[in-house]
C-alpha cells in the first residue's frame, strides 16, 4: 500500500529525526507505528544515524504489529525485523539474525540487559507504550536505566502518558533525558513538585501537587514531548458514552451491604472474607457484577442483573457484532454460559485468525480482557457499533486503550461505549475515578500539544 502521510504524521516523523530523545504522545488511532518506522528507515538508510534498532513493546504488539506494519506499506517492505520472543534459546538466535529492527516484549527487557550489560549493542531504542515504564521500582525500568547511557536515540510512544497522575511522568521522562528536566531521582521530583498527603508513620501513601507544579512540569518537558489528540486531526465518527444503571435488589443488595459493613459473608463451605481495604474494593466490584470469589477460590453467585442488561443490549444491536470487556474470570464464564455464541480472543496465530474473523463480521459477540486487548489490536473494520464494559476497572490506561481498539482511524460509524454500572456500589466509584483521571490526562495532552499549523505559519 502506498503511504500518503497525514500532516501530523509528517510532523511526528520530522520530530523523531530532529530530536534524539523524544516522547510522542499520539492518541490511539493516529498511526504512530508507521510514522516511527518511516523515521527509522530514514535514520538507517538516508541519514546513517542509526545502526541497530531495538523495539520494546507489549507481547502481542511485538508478535504482530511491527512486522505487519512493515509488510503493509510499500516504502517499508525492505525493512527486516527479527522477533526476540519465545524461549531463551530462540531469543538468542533472533538476536544474531541479520536484521534492521529487533523487537522484544517488555517482560524480557531485564533478560536482554543481562545478556549484554556494558556491551549493549542498540544505539536506537523505541519504547512502544512508554507509560508501561512508569513504575520507577519495576525491574524493566531499572534494567533499561542501566544501559540508558549507551543509547544514542530513544523514542517513546504512548497515547496515555500519565494514566494515574503526574507522578507517573518521572520514570518515562528520565529514560528520555536521564533526569535533566524532572530531576535525577524520584525523591527530588516529589520534593520539587509535590507535598506529602496521607501517611502512616514515615510512609506517605498520597502526594499532592504543589501550586503551579502542573504548569512547571509541562513547561520543563515541552521540548522533548509532542502531544496529538485524534479529535484534532481525524474526522472520526462520534463516540457516545452511556452509563446503564443496574439495580441490585432483594438478597443481592443485602449481601453487598453486609460485606461492605462486616467484611465477611458466611457460607457453609467457604466464607467470603475481605481482610484489607484493597481486597474489599475488589470483592465489592465482583459482587456488583454478579459473583464473588470465596476463600477457597470458589465462586458465589450473587445476581444476574448485569447478564439481563447485556441480553437487552445484544438484542438491541439487531444482529450487529457486540464487543464486551470483562475483568473477572467468573464474569467471563457466566457470560459464556448465558451467550453460547460468545468467543474470546485466543493467543498467537489463532488470535490473528480471530481478529480477521471479527473484522469480517464472523464473530457476533467478542469477549475481551482489557489487559490482553489494550495495545496494537486493530478491531475497527467490523460492523460493531456497541462496546460494553460488563465489569468496571480502575485503570485509565487500560480503559482508553481498550476503547480505542474500535474507535480509531478507519472506523466508519458511530461507536457507543456502554458501562453497566450497579447502582450504589463500587462500580460508581470506579467510573467516577476514571472520569477524574481522564480530566487530568487531557490537561497534560493539551499543555504539550503540537500546534503544527501555527508552526508552519511562523516558519
Amino acid at each position: 500500500m502506498k503511504y500518503i502521510p497525514h500532516t501530523y504524521q509528517e510532523y511526528a516523523t520530522l520530530r523523531i529525526l530532529d530530536t534524539n530523545f523524544i516522547a510522542l504522545l499520539l492518541e490511539m488511532g493516529l498511526g504512530k507505528t508507521v510514522s516511527t518506522l518511516t523515521a527509522i528507515d530514514q535514520l538507517l538508510h538516508d541519514y546513517f544515524d542509526a545502526d541497530r534498532v531495538l523495539v520494546i513493546a507489549p507481547l502481542r504488539v511485538a508478535e504482530d504489529t511491527w512486522a505487519r506494519e512493515t509488510a503493509k506499506w510499500d516504502h517499508l517492505q525492505h525493512l527486516r525485523i527479527s522477533k526476540v520472543l519465545g524461549s531463551a534459546a530462540a531469543r538468542r538466535k533472533a538476536l544474531k539474525a541479520d536484521a534492521d529492527l529487533w523487537v522484544i516484549n517488555r517482560e524480557n527487557v531485564e533478560w536482554l540487559v543481562g545478556e549484554y550489560g556494558s556491551k549493549w549493542p542498540f544505539d536506537t531504542v523505541v519504547i512502544d507504550e512508554l507509560s508501561s515504564f512508569k513504575n520507577h521500582q519495576s525491574k524493566r525500568f531499572k534494567a533499561l536505566r542501566r544501559v540508558r547511557p549507551f543509547i544514542k536515540r530513544l523514542i517513546g510512544l504512548t497515547g496515555t502518558p500519565a494514566p494515574n497522575g503526574l507522578m507517573d511522568l518521572w520514570a518515562p521522562i528520565y529514560l528520555l533525558d536521564q533526569g535533566e528536566r524532572l530531576g535525577k531521582t524520584i525523591t527530588g521530583y516529589r520534593d520539587r513538585y509535590f507535598v506529602p498527603g496521607q501517611r502512616s508513620g514515615h510512609v506517605v501513601y498520597d502526594w499532592k501537587q504543589k501550586q503551579e507544579s502542573e504548569e512547571r512540569i509541562y513547561e520543563a518537558i515541552s521540548d522533548i514531548v509532542v502531544s496529538m489528540k485524534a479529535e484534532d486531526w481525524l474526522e472520526l465518527p462520534e463516540r457516545i458514552d452511556r452509563k446503564v444503571p443496574v439495580r441490585l435488589t432483594g438478597k443481592a443488595a443485602e449481601l453487598y451491604k453486609k460485606l461492605e459493613k462486616e467484611l465477611l459473608l458466611e457460607y457453609a463451605d467457604a466464607d467470603v472474607v475481605a481482610s484489607t481495604a484493597a481486597v474489599l474494593s475488589n470483592k465489592l466490584l465482583q459482587m456488583a457484577s454478579g459473583a464473588v470469589y470465596d476463600e477457597d477460590k470458589g465462586v458465589k453467585l450473587i445476581h444476574d442483573a448485569k447478564l439481563d442488561a447485556l441480553e437487552d443490549i445484544i438484542e438491541a444491536a439487531n444482529g450487529k457484532p457486540v464487543m464486551v470487556f470483562y475483568n473477572f474470570k467468573h464474569s467471563l464464564s457466566r457470560i459464556q454460559q448465558r451467550f453460547p455464541q460468545a468467543q474470546i480472543l485466543r493467543k498467537g496465530s489463532a488470535g490473528n485468525e480471530d481478529i480477521a474473523d471479527w473484522n469480517n463480521n464472523k464473530i457476533p459477540l467478542l469477549l475481551l480482557h482489557p489487559k490482553s486487548a489494550g495495545h496494537g489490536l486493530n478491531l475497527q473494520d467490523s460492523n460493531c457499533r456497541t462496546v460494553v464494559w460488563f465489569d468496571q476497572i480502575w485503570s485509565l490506561e487500560e480503559d482508553q486503550q481498550a476503547n480505542a481498539r474500535v474507535h480509531r482511524q478507519g472506523v466508519k460509524h458511530n461507536i457507543v461505549v456502554i458501562r453497566l454500572v450497579a447502582e450504589r456500589t463500587m462500580d460508581e466509584d470506579a467510573v467516577d475515578a476514571l472520569e477524574r483521571k481522564a480530566a487530568g490526562q487531557d490537561a497534560l495532552m493539551a499543555a504539550v500539544k503540537a500546534r503544527i499549523e501555527q508552526i508552519k505559519k511562523v516558519s
